[in-house]
């Protein structure tokens, strides 16, 4: 692949709240905003192990660089089939996804920082800014699925 052509390279939005593809043979760095009850767990990053091409890829890689304070992470591993606006739509794919869950009782702000390593080994750095807010009572609906651990 040249690098002409790696270089352009477009990080693409996965229909479930991450970002995954980065450019080849580079690092990239993303900055967002997570939202979450206090005590309870919300998924910060899920990540297929569908290639470019969407065929299947090694599993995907999450590897924790920058640790919550008033927190914990906790990885899954599973199987998932993509949603209809997905690059790959309808795809069953396994996934890794990783969840952030605050110290009982704390509201605040909490950072994590994660190296994702998609299945066409690009690696992009999500520097994940969460608020704790003790108000947050009912998830919204087009959240539910981001809130507990499950896939």
């Amino acid at each position: 692949m040249s690098l002409a052509r790696s270089t352009a390279a477009v990080a693409t939005a996965l229909g479930f709240g991450c970002l995954l593809a980065a450019p080849a043979l580079a690092q990239t760095t993303v900055t967002r905003s997570e939202t979450a009850a206090p005590g309870k767990s919300v998924r910060l990053a899920i990540v297929p192990n569908l290639k470019k091409d969407c065929s299947a890829g090694p599993m995907p890689e999450i590897r924790v660089s920058g640790a919550p304070k008033n927190g914990s992470l906790i990885t899954k591993a599973g199987k998932i089939k993509t949603p209809a606006s997905y690059r790959c739509p309808n795809k069953e794919a396994s996934v890794q996804a990783i969840f952030y869950q605050s110290k009982d009782g704390f509201t605040g702000a909490d950072e994590v920082t994660v190296d994702v390593k998609d299945a066409d080994g690009n690696v992009q750095t999500q520097n994940i800014r969460i608020t704790v807010d003790g108000a947050k009572k009912d998830v919204p609906a087009k959240d539910a699925g981001k809130s507990g651990t499950d896939l």
